[in-house]
């Protein structure tokens, strides 16, 4: 039962990942039992170089037919040299193999649109002030032979 006392708000930075990972939960459960796809499936994957380092990696998850970009990252060093793209198509494999008809994401404009876009991923909406003097830019790409 709720009070009807104003309720007291705490921010607890050190618990972040705690209260994150059980709104997650929270919001999947409500989210497939609204649309009834329960296959949600994080997946994450890495390039190392010759000492293991990470110098590449990608995660997100797939989950009614669509494939989230969340996180894509490349060491400043390795740039250039193909890895993002690569990861990118891995992914976009992936989401195939899972059934996936699209792959969406997002990107700042200060980190790589054109980047997205060169691999045939269209802009489907954008958030201009995030973070202030910069945009949000949402992309789309729909995977070959699929259908929404």
């Amino acid at each position: 039962m709720v009070s009807s006392v104003k309720p007291r708000v705490e921010f607890l930075s050190e618990q972040f990942a705690d209260i994150d990972g059980f709104l997650e939960d929270r919001i999947y459960e409500f989210n497939a039992d609204a649309t009834g796809f329960f296959d949600a499936a994080p997946y994450a994957a890495a390039i190392r170089d010759d000492e293991q380092r990470i110098i590449a990696a990608v995660s997100g998850f797939t989950w009614g037919r669509c494939c989230l970009i969340d996180k894509l990252w490349v060491d400043q060093a390795a740039r250039r040299r193909g890895l993002g793209s690569f990861l990118v198509r891995a992914v976009e494999e992936l989401a195939l193999s899972r059934r996936c008809a699209q792959v969406i994401l997002s990107s700042h404009t200060f980190q790589a649109p054109d980047f997205y876009r060169r691999l045939g991923y269209i802009e489907q909406g954008r958030i201009t002030g995030y973070p202030a003097g910069h945009s949000d830019i949402h992309f789309g790409k729909l995977l070959d032979n699929a259908s929404l």
